[in-house]
């Protein structure tokens, strides 16, 4: 069972303000825009990475017949889901 949206963002979150809170006792303020801006680029591509999983996950498990393989195992039908998703943005 994959983690939760919720608990992978939280777990950033937590990471980073950890961080943030060191930088901020040290009165390093480079530092902490720095991790500002770490936090917001990797939060967004954690949430695209977060998409296109929920996106496979939600493949339909049609089989092709005499292959033996399911949509999920498809290389081609995964790119094509990513596309998709991509698409709705």
């Amino acid at each position: 069972m994959p983690r939760s949206r919720d608990r992978v963002l939280g777990n950033l979150e937590s990471i980073y303000r950890e961080a943030y809170e060191r930088a901020k006792a040290a009165s390093d303020q480079v530092r902490m825009a720095d991790l500002d801006a770490a936090y917001q680029r990797e939060q967004l591509l954690l949430e695209v990475l977060l998409d296109i999983r929920d996106g496979l996950a939600s493949l339909p498990p049609a089989t092709d017949p005499g292959s033996g393989k399911t949509a999920g195992t498809d290389p081609i039908t995964a790119l094509e889901t990513i596309h998709r998703i991509t698409k709705l943005r």
